[in-house]
């Protein structure tokens, strides 16, 4: 699946050579003359993401340098495949299974790029895969990450709720799954008031995608992704800095689908449903107004305190709708709230449980895999903040202290207590370029989330969780 790797060796194939700033000490030495004075005259100190490129006698390119921290790190090579030229290449040292699967990965995901509108013809460096790398389990994470930044990249003119909606077909075509779409006025006979009350505005009608997959006599895994196509803000406009980045607002239920798409491609034993609100939140004479009242289908009302705090509307149905299957595990993903980003940054994803099981065991995958989260607590005595005086609850806050806690304690009253549950509140996108994760869309806790899945119920499901941390 992956071009940027390759199965074997061959002739032309070119080493490179991880080495830390000490191992380069004890490198040069058994090196030619010529080849020491060369590397140390370029100045290469191993320094982590340095090259030197080393000729040969015949003056080819014979070896690459590349300088590397201590210990496995995910990006330790994904800048390579844009630094070197084209060729075959192949790592000269064996960095065990974790370390092998790590630069597999990182390197192709080192080769991403966006090409739907404008094409390259920029020919990449192929890696031969590194020795005890899990193929299936890199191709797997790289392609669902290219999955999820590919539908965050792609305009909101081109991904609307309908092209969701085939997006998801499509997914479920591909595994033989069954897809069922909710649209339009169809919301409000079947119950989902806030999905409606949201998207009616615009003329691309709302829809509520429901995916399943896989034996219903095998654990139930639901996962809910924010598919808000693109956010205006709604009447509460948002000025045109805060709407430019917009079209990733769907970024939660592009996460919700890499995931799936990751559990189907490894055939996990779990009963697998994905529920997808997709909404455009548009301006227009329906739009839903500041302090309407709206109905949820879950019977409580909600008094809306501002019309730019929508995804938590439409992931109100969507959690209810979850519900009703009593899963055994419940996630959803969701660009909800510029204070998680305030509180923890554009890369960190906020954690949000009622399990304090689920949530230990999330952070440990996540640290296992090198795809970090952070927890945040639900903390109870917020919940005062979502009081209304003339509905069940309002969806925003009066004063604006604590938003990433408030959003989610909003969406706990839509989860059933005996349910576990993980909120994650994602940014879903890299505001500036860095070795692999180019600016622009991006997977964030899409990793950690399979890996718990897979210890869960899947062929580690008999492992005790600790093999799964971090080693020290």
């Amino acid at each position: 699946m992956l071009a940027s790797l390759r199965a074997r060796s061959g002739a032309e194939t070119l080493p490179i050579t991880p080495l830390t700033k000490d191992q380069l000490d004890l490198w040069l030495p058994t090196q030619p003359a010529a080849i020491a004075a060369w590397v140390s005259s370029t100045g290469f100190t191993a320094a982590p993401g340095q090259l030197s490129l080393v000729a040969g006698a015949d003056g080819r390119l014979a070896r690459v340098l590349v300088g590397v921290p201590i210990g496995d790190d995910l990006w330790t090579y994904a800048g390579l495949p844009m630094a070197l030229p084209p060729g075959s290449y192949r790592l000269d040292v064996d960095l065990g299974a974790r370390g092998a699967d790590r630069a597999a990965l990182g390197w192709a995901l080192g080769c991403y790029g966006f090409n739907r509108y404008r094409k390259t013809d920029k020919a990449l460096p192929v890696l031969v895969w590194p020795k005890g790398a899990d193929r299936a389990g890199v191709e797997r994470a790289a392609g669902a990450t290219f999955f999820v930044r590919d539908l965050i990249n792609t305009p909101a003119a081109d991904m609307g709720p309908a092209e969701l909606a085939e997006v998801v077909r499509a997914l479920a075509d591909e595994f033989e799954g069954k897809l069922q779409v909710i649209t339009g006025a169809e919301l409000l006979a079947q119950a989902f008031p806030a999905i409606h009350a949201v998207g009616r505005a615009s003329p691309r009608e709302p829809r509520l995608l429901d995916l399943t997959w896989g034996r219903r006599s095998d654990p139930k895994v639901t996962l809910v992704g924010k598919g808000v196509c693109f956010d205006s803000g709604g009447l509460d406009l948002k000025p045109s800095s805060g709407m430019l980045l917009m079209k990733k607002d769907m970024g939660g239920a592009a996460h919700a689908l890499g995931l799936a798409r990751m559990i189907m491609m490894a055939g996990l034993p779990i009963r697998l449903r994905v529920l997808i609100p997709a909404v455009d939140n548009a301006v227009s004479g329906d739009a839903l107004r500041p302090l309407d009242v709206i109905q949820t289908r879950k019977g409580l009302t909600v008094e809306v305190g501002n019309t730019d705090a929508e995804g938590r509307l439409v992931l109100a149905d969507a959690l209810t709708e979850a519900e009703r299957d009593k899963p055994d595990l419940l996630i959803d993903f969701a660009t909800l709230t510029g204070a998680a980003r305030v509180a923890l940054g554009p890369e960190l994803p906020a954690l949000f449980s009622n399990n304090d099981t689920l949530a230990a065991d999330l952070l440990a995958a996540a640290d296992a895999v090198a795809d970090p989260m952070w927890r945040l607590p639900l903390w109870q005595p917020y919940r005062s903040g979502l009081d209304s005086k003339v509905a069940d609850l309002a969806n925003v806050a009066s004063h604006g202290h604590a938003g990433a806690i408030i959003a989610a304690l909003f969406l706990e009253r839509f989860v059933g207590r005996e349910t576990a549950w993980a909120h994650l509140d994602i940014m879903a996108w890299n505001p500036s370029s860095k070795p692999g994760r180019p600016e622009g869309g991006e997977a964030m806790g899409l990793r950690a989330a399979y890996a718990l899945i897979d210890r869960r119920y899947g062929a580690g499901a008999k492992s005790p969780l600790p093999e799964i941390r971090k080693d020290t």
